[in-house]
């Protein structure tokens, strides 16, 4: 009989710690002030479920939820082909595969808030090259002022910075690939959309996967960069989920409706992420 040894997991232990004290012990936090009115550090009541019914009836709360799934929507519908194709026209050897991978990557090296305020300027009509431009081809164009012009350039902005993400995922799994199957393909005289529905694309179905949750956690959990470019404007065109709640939690200091709200938030951003999984892995779990 094999003897188990369970001096191992000793060597978890630090990880299990350092998952507490990251994750778990600030979770509970945010839960024990989601049922309590908070006056000031020694006085404070419980009450309940009464901040998460208030915050499930907040119309600002279904503003912004509405708002942010359907930019999260379009980050997808948009990054995820856009990422694929650029994925698809990449060389795979030599120099130029390697400047291609330096040039994808510097996006990604860029921090959130100075992609905001590059395209803050880069989108003025004064000073900005693509305000400019825009407004010399006769476009009227202005972020600050216009609700669509703020819309898109955020959306433009998210496409810039994080595209890059699914093209260096896609390609990895390209790569991944054994060459077997394109020399079957070019047996069969097959043509490369055929190569793509039958080859390529099953197998980057566990990278799309990865890319599609990646992406769509991070969309919907945007703040820096609509916040530095428009500050949430014009109006509440841009006030998405997390600049919602920073301003309960900050700005008027609700601590109890802002833990509610951000329970709700988490749990939103759980329930689509599992169903997003479930979809992309029923074909697998039904062969």
């Amino acid at each position: 009989m094999k003897v188990q040894n369970n001096k191992a997991w000793w060597l978890v232990l630090p990880v299990f710690l350092l998952v507490a004290f990251s994750a778990i012990v600030p979770m509970m936090t945010v839960v024990n002030y989601s049922v309590q009115d908070i006056f000031d550090p020694s006085t404070r009541y419980f009450v309940g479920v009464d901040w998460y019914r208030q915050v499930l009836q907040d119309p600002r709360l279904h503003d912004s939820l509405l708002r942010q799934f359907i930019f999260s929507a379009c980050v997808l519908l948009i990054q995820i082909p856009l990422g694929i194709a650029i994925a698809l026209c990449m060389p795979t050897r030599g120099r130029w595969a390697s400047l291609c991978l330096i040039l994808m990557a510097i996006p990604l090296l860029i921090p959130w808030n100075v992609v905001g305020t590059i395209w803050q300027i880069f989108g003025r009509a004064d000073i900005g090259l693509m305000g400019w431009v825009l407004n010399k081809l006769g476009i009227s164009y202005n972020y600050a002022s216009n609700t669509m012009n703020a819309w898109v350039t955020v959306l433009i902005m998210d496409v810039w910075h994080w595209t890059s993400l699914v093209a260096l995922l896609c390609y990895s799994g390209l790569r991944a690939i054994p060459d077997v199957y394109y020399q079957a393909a070019r047996i069969d005289r097959a043509s490369n959309w055929a190569v793509f529905r039958h080859i390529q694309l099953p197998k980057l179905k566990s990278v799309l996967l990865i890319a599609v949750m990646l992406r769509f956690m991070d969309s919907f959990m945007i703040y820096t960069e609509p916040f530095v470019l428009t500050g949430g404007g014009p109006g509440n065109a841009t006030t998405f989920l997390s600049q919602t709640l920073t301003q309960m939690a900050i700005g008027q200091f609700d601590l109890g409706p802002a833990a509610a709200f951000s329970l709700v938030y988490f749990l939103i951003i759980l329930l689509v992420s599992w169903l997003f999984y479930t979809a992309m892995t029923h074909d697998d779990k039904t062969r």
